[in-house]
This record gives C-alpha cells, structure tokens and sequence, in this order.
C-alpha cells in the first residue's frame, strides 16, 4: 500500500513538474528572447546533470555516442527552441493541449521511420487524436491574433519527441534516462552556452531592474523541467512499470490547462472539447499497445 502511494506520488510530481514547463517558458519570454530562454533551459539542464556525466561517459560504448547526441538534438534541444518560439504569439495552456500529441507521434515515427508493427486499433487513435487538432484549427479554438501558424511550431516539435522516443527505443534500448540525459544535456548545453554568451543576456543583471524573475523561471524550467524530470520519469518505470509512466502524457495538458487558467488565459470550451478528443486518441493507442491477458493468469 505504502509503495503504491510512492509511485502515484511520483506520478504527480513529475505530471506537475512536466505540465508546469509551459507557464515557466511563458513567464522566461517576459525578460528574455525565445532564444535565451531555449538556451538557458538547456544549459540549466546540463549543469544539473553534470555530476552524472563522468560515469555516464564510462559506462556507455563509444560507437552509441553519436546517437545519444542526436536523440539529444530531437528530444531536447530543437523542441526547446520551439517551444519557446511559439509562445511568443501563443498561450501556455494550448502549448500544453497540443504536446499531447507526443505519444501519437512517438507511434507514427515508428511505423514510417523504423517500419514498427502496428495494429488497426492504434490508427483509429491517432485519427482520433488528429481529428482534435483539425478541430481546434478550423472551429476558432486557437486565439493568437491572427499568428496561428505559431501552434505549428509546437507540432513540429512533438514530432521530433515522437522521431526520438521511437530511435531510444529502437537504438538505445538498455540505457537508462538519466544515463542518456546527462550525456545529451551536456552536449545540448555546450552547444547552446554561445547563444547567452553573445546576446546580451548577462549584461541584464548589472543593471537596476535586473530580470530576475525570468531568469528564475528558466533556471526551474532547465533544472525541473528538462533534468529532474528525466530522472523521475525513469523512477516511474522502473518501480511502477511503462504503464502508468505513459499516463503522464494525460496529465500534463490537464496541468497546463490548471496554469494558464491561474495565469488568466483565454481558454475556451473548444480547446477544452478539443483537447479531450485528442487524449481519447491517446487512450485508443495506449489501449491497443496493452499486451493480452492470458486467461491462464485470469483463472488464477
């Protein structure tokens, strides 16, 4: 009983840690460019991850470096930038709705890139869940202004999720997250550092009005939100199974959703309608992956 409150607990810190990620992004782009706060995010992962790096390093073969990398490059670094690029002209909370399609991308990457065995019942959910993100488009659900083209970004960057979850798990089976973290991290964090160093980001804070606050949420959203939550997620996995880990993908549009209501969002009920279509066709997909009970274990 005491252990399966351990993991449910876990679950929500990492669906609040996760889900708060988009309101962070949102309060960073008060002070700071899309690019400064990609950046910052990327580097405050890197350095939180640090102390893991040289046995990291130690313990994985040299030939699957370039592939740590790259899945670094997908499921890190392009989404970040994003991300952020996007809730320039659009809200957190729909940032949020829409990353959840992560898991149907995740499937389709599978099939098309690596030729992954489906079944019929996982294509039902992910026309599900594309039927949701056409509605949200055409029914007036998404309000940015005239800038919609900006949500585009956020699907191009759960595509990458997608592209990196199926090539961890087609090429980086065996590692764990916070194994791959802390090597892809540091190198995202390397790459990332001249961006702070050549836009005029440190001089901020020798002036009076300091952005301090923006620099806070930055340094949560990389520390929290990108390498903590690497390391909760494969806790979640391996105490309490792949199962409820992939439940995450649920909660973080609900989380994102609680934030921008707080933050006096305009949320309207079609983007609510909306993003509940696309979270029946996670459901249909998390549904048809379950392997069947044998009736042997059932008359047990």
């Amino acid at each position: 009983m005491h252990q399966r409150f351990a993991h449910w607990g876990v679950f929500i810190l990492l669906s609040l840690t996760w889900g708060s990620s988009f309101i962070l992004m949102k309060i960073g782009l008060e002070a700071f460019t899309s690019y400064q706060v990609a950046s910052l995010r990327l580097v405050a992962a890197g350095i939180a991850l640090l102390p893991f790096l040289p046995k990291a390093l130690q313990q994985t073969p040299r030939n699957k470096i370039p592939i740590i990398l790259l899945s670094g490059i997908l499921g890190n670094g392009i989404p970040a930038f994003l991300f952020c690029l996007a809730e320039t002209e659009i809200d957190s909370s729909l940032a949020g709705i829409l990353n959840a399609l992560t898991p149907l991308m995740a499937l389709l990457s599978g099939i098309i890139i690596f030729k992954s065995p489906f079944k019929k019942a996982q294509l039902t959910g992910i026309f599900v869940g594309l039927l949701g993100v056409v509605l949200l488009f055409t029914a007036k659900g998404i309000n940015t202004n005239g800038h919609w083209y900006y949500a585009l970004l956020v699907i191009l960057a759960t595509i990458s999720y997608g592209v990196n979850i199926s090539l961890v798990h087609h090429q980086l089976k065996g590692f764990s997250s916070l194994q791959l973290g802390s090597i892809a991290m540091f190198f995202c964090g390397i790459c990332t550092f001249p961006i702070l160093w050549c836009s005029n980001f440190f001089p901020q804070f020798t002036q009076p009005n300091a952005p301090w606050r923006s620099l806070s949420a930055g340094l949560i959203l990389g520390v929290m939100g990108t390498g903590i939550a690497a390391v909760l997620f494969f806790l979640l996995i391996k105490r309490a199974g792949s199962m409820l880990a992939s439940m995450v993908a649920y909660a973080l549009p609900l989380v994102a959703v609680g934030w921008g209501l707080l933050a006096h969002e305009s949320i309207t009920w079609v983007q609510v309608l909306c993003m509940g279509i696309i979270l029946l066709g996670v459901y249909l997909v998390n549904r048809a992956s379950r392997p069947p009970v044998e009736k042997t274990e059932q008359t047990r």
